[in-house]
């Protein structure tokens, strides 16, 4: 039997403009194409899945319900853990409307900084290390994958968090880049990073 696999699936293409920072605001995505992530979604996940979590914004959970369309099967839960880094005052603004000597303050104290007063990635982190764990142990004893329908931010944060664990922390220029594009997904083997959380669980 194949080790489970944590499904990372990223919602489809928000209805925002190009260019506006958008982490925690509660944004519905393309129908069309949430539609069609689902499908596709359907047909590639297994038989059998141990648990199906959802961002409670609800371009996650729209795909979250059309995926239960196609897979009965498969409802889902929402998971406060797995929702996008709150930015605070920038919610909404064009990136280039915000100070460059703002943007410059984040860069420079990258895990710490909250970006607009909202949340630091080391709170982030902290909290998807914890829905990790979580997600481990349902799928140790279900012998099943875990699917995240969730942000592209959770993605990084799961990247580096199996990469490295979850004490180191990442400056700007060691961030993960890479993530799902919209309405696709990647695997990672949850075996990878057993124990990583165990940092944080006693926070």
């Amino acid at each position: 039997m194949n080790a489970p696999r944590l499904w990372l699936v990223r919602h489809a293409r928000p209805l925002v403009d190009t260019g506006v920072c958008y982490g925690r605001l509660d944004l519905a995505a393309d129908a069309q194409a949430t539609r069609g992530a689902a499908q596709a979604l359907a047909r590639a996940l297994p038989r059998s899945v141990a648990t199906v979590a959802h961002s409670p914004l609800q371009r996650c959970e729209l795909l979250a319900l059309d995926l239960q369309a196609f897979r009965p099967d498969l409802a889902s839960n929402p998971e406060p853990a797995i929702a996008e880094l709150d930015f605070g005052a920038w919610e909404g603004r064009a990136w280039s409307s915000i100070a460059r000597a703002d943007i410059d303050r984040w860069s420079a104290d990258f895990p710490h900084h909250a970006p607009g007063g909202g949340e630091s990635l080391a709170h982030m982190l902290q909290r998807v290390a914890r829905a990790l764990h979580a997600a481990q142990e349902r799928a140790a004893a279900a012998q099943a994958d875990v699917v995240w329908l969730s942000h592209a931010g959770v993605a990084r944060c799961v990247q580096w968090l199996l990469t490295h664990g979850a004490q180191r922390l990442p400056q700007a220029h060691e961030w993960p880049v890479q993530a799902p594009g919209f309405g696709a997904w990647t695997t990672l083997p949850l075996a990878c990073g057993a124990g990583l959380a165990q940092h944080y669980l006693k926070a």
